[in-house]
């Protein structure tokens, strides 16, 4: 943000827009998905199916906005008056500066005490390592036999079959039928688990139901089931609820699917698998742009203005997605055969030098012969040069002087005496011969002319 606000070390102004989305974004990344509760009042339903309202206590209220995709999975609609709980991300609705909830789920503030309950099994459980990674066990590829465990008069059983039928009609399906709600029936789909174990006769387990309130899938939030769950030595795909809806059951899978049909095609594979990878992961790559296009709706839905159809910005996205795809598989075949024609390019230059190894040992042995007598040369120039040095300083040496009979005289103080005018009668001199030396006294001195 602060690259945003300033440039160059010094304040400048923004625009409304730059601010308001600034302040959006920094919303967006430090505050998350949390849980509010609070009473529904001035609540709006919107022709596009869209939800706008506030939530409020004794202090203050926030508004928020519900989009059509998610109020169409609740079971009880909203209305003024009720007290709710909402799980929801902050944010700034750029267009009027104002803050809001984005609400994800709704319930009925009753459920907090449930919810509560499931946090501590969940944290008990996460600390015994129940749900560590290291414990999940893989799933087959090519499943032999796939088993499910739900109740037999279940929805979501005929879409589980309906799925494994259009996906890999090959496979054979037993079913393990255990009650998915009510009284006991944690207990039952425990004993399911451990029979479907005992009979070792699927590749990977089914654990399935339909959607429903947090009442309605307690029986997969009970310990004894997750710990069934856990003990299994056949893979467990946990496809319970909507996909919003998590229960300790899917931490304790091994996989968890967002649906009963979701976990049907988890457990077989089908021809377009890899085509369905590709998709899912542009998936991720679609929240900034279903921002902007809630952002979008939003704005549509207060102005009443013409209202574009999502389908159709969705169309484009999906088109742009493809063409950014394209792209980096061309980028992708450009970079490998610049990597194979570089490596070509080496192996060429490798097998090239292979070639010339001989002519450089040769080279290298005249080199060293070379280098030996360069040294040996130097050598005897250093000691020509320090025989004449040695010469020349031995022709400088006062003592041969002396010995072809001349001799030094100083005066008393050591001064050398080099003229006879500076002495006078009486002073005392210090001859040095060759050999020995003399202590005289001047009797008289005369000049050069003299």
């Amino acid at each position: 943000m602060s690259e945003t606000l300033f440039f160059e070390g010094k304040q400048r102004v923004l625009r409304v827009s730059e601010l308001t989305r600034a302040i959006n974004q920094l919303l967006e990344g430090n505050v998350p998905l949390l849980w509010v509760r609070g009473e529904i009042c001035n609540l709006v339903k919107a022709a596009s199916g869209h939800w706008y309202f506030s939530i409020k206590d004794e202090q203050a209220q926030v508004r928020c906005v519900m989009f059509r995709h998610r109020n169409q999975l609740l079971e009880q609609a909203a209305a003024n008056g009720l007290q709710v709980e909402v799980q929801a991300l902050a944010g700034l609705y750029e267009a009027r500066g104002e803050f809001q909830l984005t609400v994800e789920q709704m319930r009925p503030a009753g459920l907090g005490a449930l919810y509560e309950q499931f946090v501590r099994l969940k944290l008990k459980l996460e600390q015994e390592g129940l749900f560590a990674a290291s414990n999940k066990r893989v799933l087959p590829v090519f499943p032999r036999r796939v088993g499910i465990i739900t109740s037999i008069k279940a929805a979501a059983l005929r879409d589980v079959l309906t799925t494994l039928k259009q996906r890999l009609p090959s496979v054979p399906v037993v079913l393990y039928p255990a009650p998915v709600q009510g009284a006991g029936s944690a207990e039952k789909i425990a004993q399911a688990i451990r029979t479907a174990n005992s009979r070792a006769e699927c590749a990977v387990l089914i654990l399935c139901r339909g959607g429903g309130s947090i009442e309605d899938l307690w029986a997969f939030n009970e310990e004894v089931v997750a710990r069934a769950i856990a003990a299994s030595s056949i893979p467990i795909i946990s496809g319970v609820g909507h996909e919003t809806d998590f229960t300790i059951a899917d931490f304790a899978a091994d996989e968890r699917a967002p649906t009963p049909t979701a976990a049907a095609q988890r457990a077989v594979p089908d021809r377009l698998a890899l085509m369905q990878g590709l998709r899912d992961t542009a998936q991720h790559l679609l929240r900034p742009m279903r921002n902007r296009l809630q952002n979008a709706m939003q704005t549509v839905d207060y102005m009443q203005r013409r209202l574009v159809h999502p389908a159709q910005q969705l169309q484009r996205r999906a088109q742009q997605l493809d063409q950014l795809q394209q792209r980096l598989q061309r980028s992708f075949a450009h970079g490998l055969a610049q990597k194979q024609w570089r490596f070509g390019y080496c192996l060429q230059r490798l097998r090239g030098a292979g070639s010339d190894f001989d002519r450089l040992q040769d080279k290298q042995k005249h080199l060293g012969e070379r280098l030996i007598k360069a040294v040996r040369v130097t050598q005897m120039q250093r000691q020509a040069r320090l025989s004449g040095v040695a010469q020349h300083l031995s022709l400088l040496n006062p003592q041969q002087v002396l010995a072809r009979g001349y001799s030094m005289v100083q005066d008393e103080q050591g001064r050398l005496v080099s003229d006879a005018r500076l002495l006078a009668a009486g002073d005392e001199l210090r001859i040095t011969f060759n050999e020995g030396w003399a202590r005289t006294r001047v009797e008289e001195q005369g000049g050069p002319n003299e």
